[in-house]
């Protein structure tokens, strides 16, 4: 079997599940299975697979479509400038969230040595590309989940920051001492009679604690208020749906200068104040 024939049986075999983008993981899929990029695909379409090749794509591609998220399968996903390591312990880092990224960078741009703290840290995306982007910030982060801790460890050494920040167990309610100059966080948004309606990749692989929280937010606003230096930056990235209500949460607390930045797609995605 050449490589273009496997590609389009496994393309066909997603399609029938119901993959979103069945011809652009297929080739994700071989290209991990061959040790290989997905540019250098093209160039090999017309070669032979070993049978060894078969099988380790034929396994990667029951995988994905058994709807097991495609960050899953490969083992590893890009944030930003960072690859980092994904599986079930935290939730695939997602392109929205890099523009939560990228506010914060922007609010930190003048501070020489701004410390930070992350509340509920996943595999450590949000953290790590702080670290990576801005040169002398410091990072704590914290989360509920004792294996998304690790997992967020692994990543920090992986990617060479592990000396920038610290991760530990912590909860919303009972946020770390500060002060802070900034505080940020994605919080589980998701209503729980939403969860059915999910995409499957969602909803039957990624982490319940952390799409479904009751007052996750709540509890983040009001902690970080009494964490923060007076100047000092809260940051959330929120279910479109409900950054304006957002927002006014920030407005009843006392935080300043509210604003609400789109992400890519044109939706209102993250939520900001100022503590005076």
């Amino acid at each position: 079997m050449t490589l273009a024939e496997a590609l389009r049986a496994a393309a066909e075999r997603l399609a029938g599940r119901g993959v979103p983008d069945p011809q652009v993981d297929a080739e994700w899929l071989f290209a991990k299975a061959l040790g290989c990029s997905r540019a250098e695909l093209t160039l090999a379409r017309a070669r032979e697979l070993t049978p060894e090749e078969v099988g380790e794509a034929a396994a990667l591609v029951t995988r994905r479509a058994a709807r097991e998220p495609l960050a899953y399968v490969l083992g590893e996903w890009g944030f930003r400038r960072l690859t980092l390591r994904t599986d079930p312990r935290a939730l695939v880092p997602r392109p929205e969230t890099e523009v939560l990224v990228e506010r914060c960078l922007e609010l930190l741009a003048g501070y020489a040595e701004p410390l930070v703290l992350d509340v509920g840290v996943g595999s450590g995306a949000i953290a790590l590309a702080l670290a990576d982007e801005h040169p002398g910030v410091s990072v704590r982060g914290i989360d509920v989940s004792e294996g998304a801790l690790a997992l967020a460890g692994e990543n920090a050494r992986r990617t060479g920051l592990a000396d920038r920040v610290v991760f530990e167990l912590g909860d919303a309610a009972d946020l770390p001492s500060g002060p802070f100059d900034l505080v940020v966080s994605n919080p589980p948004y998701v209503e729980p009679d939403e969860v059915e309606g999910l995409e499957p990749e969602v909803r039957d692989w990624e982490p319940r604690a952390a799409l479904v929280g009751a007052d996750t937010t709540e509890a983040v606003v009001s902690g970080a208020w009494h964490r923060l230096r007076p100047g000092g930056f809260l940051v959330l990235e929120m279910h479109a749906s409900a950054a304006r209500d957002v927002a006014d949460l920030l407005r009843a607390q006392g935080y300043d200068e509210r604003r609400i930045t789109l992400d890519l797609a044109g939706r209102e995605r993250v939520v900001e104040g100022t503590r005076p």
